[in-house]
């Protein structure tokens, strides 16, 4: 079929505390910034109701006409992750960092499996960057209580953050991010709480994956050596002159089952975290750490409804490759839109994905 005509053919198909510091509660900046920052008459999910969480939400995808959103597992080489490619197609140039948020979703390819040679054919991954190279870090600028400098230190500390928690090869393999977790400001009491539950008591409200990419290494092991990144930072003022950098950032984890076979399927995971790099002299924390003012996830073939506190994907459904599902479908690669985030879908259970 002649190219004019295929692209016609798809285009037709898919239309302070004066006196004395205080540390407030992740719960608590949210309620602020949402009240201070969102444009009235805003409403679905990003609307703040007294009743509901401000601070976590998760949403969970099927993928065509089966199954949950799921997973990868890993053992990763932390510099390959960051830095070396793998399984490029003809698809075209790799695409220029992600300055702002893009106006339309990428088009949509024919419907491809991954292979162990190309873990991303018939994905736009497979034009992303790898690892932290696909995180977008804006120019610095004086901004609160910190300098041009301090500025530019506090988003590379945060970019390190997000490889601890969402490409850190231990942590991929179902390890505690240590690494992660040491750069949280520990005075935070609800965080501090879902700290301590969330790896061994895994839950709805506590769940590792909100804010950590894990995987359990006897259910799923790498295609290769490369996690897609793209994504970018933003910052602004945050309460009591801190440094707040917002991030929105999507992963995708090429993975095949454990115990063999070449058969490759795609977890994709949309994480929004924003971070306070709080003024010591107004709000209690350590040197070197960040406080977490919320933090949400949107997951692709991840599982659906199940508190394991790891990614699971699904093999062996041949629905995957079935195309979009009937009725309201969920485009994982679109970045034009804002994150579903707190609740799955309208019934408490998973919405469909489009495509892996």
């Amino acid at each position: 079929m002649p190219d004019d005509v295929w692209e016609q053919f798809l285009r037709d198909s898919v239309e302070g505390v004066p006196d004395a510091p205080k540390e407030p509660s992740a719960r608590a900046r949210e309620v602020t910034d949402r009240l201070r920052d969102e444009p009235s008459g805003n409403g679905g999910w990003r609307t703040y109701t007294p009743a509901a969480p401000a601070r976590r939400g998760k949403g969970r995808y099927l993928l065509g006409l089966v199954v949950a959103v799921a997973l990868l597992v890993v053992a990763f080489d932390p510099w390959d992750i960051i830095g070396t490619s793998g399984g490029g197609t003809a698809a075209g140039p790799p695409l220029a960092q992600e300055s702002g948020r893009p106006t339309e979703a990428p088009p949509v390819e024919p419907a491809q499996r991954g292979t162990l040679a190309e873990p991303f054919r018939g994905s736009p991954a497979v034009r992303w960057a790898d690892g932290a190279a696909g995180i977008t870090v804006p120019a610095a600028r004086a901004t609160g209580w910190m300098s041009k400098a301090q500025v530019e230190k506090a988003l590379r500390q945060t970019r390190d953050f997000l490889v601890a928690t969402s490409l850190d090869p231990a942590v991929l393999r179902g390890e505690r991010p240590a690494e992660a977790v040491a750069v949280i400001n520990p005075h935070q009491k609800d965080v501090k709480a879902y700290l301590a539950a969330a790896f061994d008591t895994p839950t709805e409200q506590n769940d590792p994956l909100l804010l950590f990419s894990r995987f359990d290494a006897s259910y799923a092991r790498p295609a290769g050596d490369v996690v897609k990144t793209r994504g970018r930072m933003t910052f602004r003022e945050g309460d009591r002159g801190a440094l707040q950098v917002t991030t929105d950032v999507t992963y995708v984890y090429p993975v095949v089952p454990a115990d063999g076979g070449d058969e490759v399927v795609r977890t994709i995971a949309r994480r929004e975290v924003v971070v306070s790099w709080d003024d010591p002299s107004k709000v209690i924390t350590e040197p070197g750490t960040l406080s977490l003012v919320s933090y949400k996830v949107d997951m692709t073939n991840g599982g659906c409804d199940d508190n394991t506190g790891y990614f699971t994907p699904e093999f062996g459904r041949s629905g995957a490759d079935g195309g979009p599902a009937d009725g309201d479908t969920v485009d994982p690669y679109d970045r034009s839109t804002s994150m579903f985030g707190g609740t799955g879908s309208p019934d408490g259970g998973c919405r469909t994905a489009s495509r892996s």
